[in-house]
This record gives structure tokens, sequence and C-alpha cells, in this order.
């Protein structure tokens, strides 16, 4: 199984508490998610603060006019550093999400994504990522890139490219 890797880096002028409050719940991802994806949470278990267990299904759309469901597990959480998301069921046959958040220098925060992703069907998924799945990962994280960069109003930002693993 090939497993391949996106990795973005964006600084925010916000304080590190009130960075993990936006993006440790899970409300907020409908606001960084481009709209043509149709993006909706379903069911969210627990209350309250996000814990590792904790289990979000999800409705996108992958393609044009295909709903499909998402569950995740958040695995990982040391709050206000870092959480991890796992794929439990979804389009993708591995997914690892790391979100890093990390205080700067002269204020800010620098919030790192990290993904490594595997598709399914052998030689047929590393096509279909090389055709469209790793471009349109691509740009997710530009759209977010720019709504948080809108949302939040700095322009102090930078940005790392995918990698492949």
């Amino acid at each position: 199984m090939k497993i391949y890797s996106l990795k973005r880096v964006q600084v925010l002028p916000l304080a590190l508490p009130d960075a993990w409050r936006f993006f440790a719940d899970p409300k907020n991802l409908q606001k960084i998610t481009p709209p043509h994806m149709g993006f909706s949470i379903l069911y969210q278990s627990g209350f309250g603060a996000m814990y590792a267990g904790q289990l979000v299904r999800y409705r996108i759309h992958v393609f044009p006019f295909v709903p499909m469901q998402w569950l995740t597990e958040i695995t990982h959480v040391n709050e206000p550093h870092y959480f991890v998301d796992e794929q439990r069921f979804g389009p993708y046959a591995f997914w690892h999400h790391q979100h890093h958040l990390k205080a700067v220098p002269g204020g800010g925060v620098e919030v790192t994504d990290e993904v490594n992703y595997a598709i399914p069907l052998g030689w047929l998924g590393r096509f279909a990522n090389a055709l469209f799945v790793e471009r349109q990962l691509n740009a997710i994280f530009d759209y977010r890139y720019k709504v948080l960069e809108e949302f939040f109003n700095t322009a102090k930002m930078s940005v790392q490219k995918p990698v492949s693993a």
C-alpha cells in the first residue's frame, strides 16, 4: 500500500487557547471545507471538550452528487498542542491527520496539518491519486488556508507543499 503525505503550515494571529478552541471543535470544519463538498456533521460522541476515543461521523461529497459518510476517531489529544484524527470508515484505505498548534515568538500560532493517507484498490488507487485525489486534497487545504486567512484577517502565512512518501 502506497502512503502519501501532505503537510501545510500556517501562522494565524491568535492566542494558543483561542486557536485550540477553534480547531478542536468539529463544528468549525464546515466553515473551512469547500462548500461544493456538502460537508455536514451527522453524529458526534460525547459532550463538551474533545477527547481521545471521540467519534465524529460526517457526510461529504467526494465527487459531485455522490454523498458518502466518513467516520473519524480522535485518537490522541494533548490540549492545547495537538490532536490526531484517524478514519475508521470512509473513502480512504488509510487516513491519519495530525493537527499541531504552537505559539510563535512575537505572537500568533503556527498551525500544522500533516496528513498521511492511502487510496484503496492498489494500482488503480495510485492512478486515481495521480489523476485527481492529490489535486483534490491540495484544493481542500488551499481553500482552508484562504478561509482561515480571511477569517482571522492576516497576511502572515507560510505554506509547505505536499510531499509524497
